[in-house]
C-alpha cells in the first residue's frame, strides 16, 4: 500500500536513502568512495536529474558540488530560488563510474528504479533533465539533448503527471560559451513552467497525490545531502 501521510513518505524516502548507501547492485558499489542519494528540499515542486556523480561527488557524497555545481547554483540564483530550499537534485546513476566515463546500459538498469521511487515520493511539478542520459531516461525516447533541450514535454514519469524540462548538463555549458548563453535562456523559463505546473494542480487536483508534503527542515534538508 502506498504511503498516504507526510510522516510515512519521509520514512520512505529515509529508508530509500539508506538501501541507496548500501547498494551494491551493479559493480560500481565495489568501487565508489560513497554513493550519492541527492540532496535538498524533498516537498519541492522542481527536481533536477543529472547524470552521473563525479569525483568531488563521489568524494563528499553529495550531487553537483564542483564546477558544474557552482554553476547549476548560479544558474538557480539568477531566478531567485536556491538548491536546498527550492529543489531536489539526483542523478540517474548514485555510483560514480571510473574516470567520469558514460553509464553502461546495465547500471543505469540497476539504478533506475532507485529513481523511479524518488520521483514518486517527492511528487515534483517539473524536473529538469540535464544532459543526454537523463533526458532519454525519464522520457523514454531516443531524442538527443540537441534536438530537445529548452522544449517543455508533459509526460507520465513514474506513474506521475509532470512538465519533463530537457537542458544541456552544467558541464557541458562550463566548456562551450555558446552551450552556457542557451543554459542561461532556458533556466530562465523555469519559474514560469512552475507557475503554469502549479495552476495545473489547483484546476485538477486529482493530478497531485494526496500527502505529498515534507517539513523543509534543515535537519531534513541536511540528511539527504548524504
Amino acid at each position: 500500500m502506498p504511503p498516504t501521510t507526510a510522516e510515512e513518505r519521509r520514512r520512505e524516502l529515509i529508508a530509500l536513502y539508506h538501501e541507496v548507501r548500501d547498494c551494491h547492485r551493479c559493480p560500481l558499489g565495489a568501487v565508489r568512495t560513497n554513493a550519492v542519494f541527492g540532496m535538498g528540499n524533498a516537498d519541492a515542486d522542481l527536481m533536477f536529474v543529472g547524470e552521473a556523480p563525479g569525483a568531488e561527488e563521489d568524494r563528499q557524497g553529495k550531487p553537483f558540488v564542483g564546477r558544474a555545481g557552482k554553476l547549476l547554483d548560479e544558474l538557480l540564483g539568477r531566478i531567485g530560488m536556491e538548491r536546498r530550499r527550492d529543489a531536489f537534485i539526483a542523478n540517474v546513476l548514485k555510483s560514480r563510474p571510473p574516470g567520469n566515463r558514460n553509464p553502461e546500459p546495465e547500471e543505469i538498469e540497476a539504478c533506475e528504479p532507485y529513481l523511479t521511487r524518488q520521483i514518486q515520493l517527492i511528487e515534483p511539478a517539473v524536473i529538469c533533465t540535464l544532459g543526454n542520459f537523463a533526458t532519454k531516461l525519464i522520457t523514454g525516447s531516443p531524442t538527443g539533448i540537441s534536438r530537445c533541450c529548452g522544449k517543455p514535454q508533459d509526460r507520465v514519469v513514474a506513474g506521475l503527471p509532470v512538465t519533463v524540462y530537457p537542458l544541456f548538463h552544467p558541464a557541458a555549458a562550463l566548456r562551450t560559451p555558446a552551450v552556457l548563453a542557451q543554459l542561461r535562456e532556458d533556466f530562465d523559463r523555469i519559474p514560469d513552467l512552475l507557475h503554469a505546473a502549479a495552476e495545473r494542480r489547483t484546476e485538477q487536483p486529482d493530478l497531485a497525490l494526496a500527502g505529498s508534503g515534507f517539513p523543509a527542515g534543515p535537519s531534513q534538508l541536511d540528511l539527504f545531502g548524504g
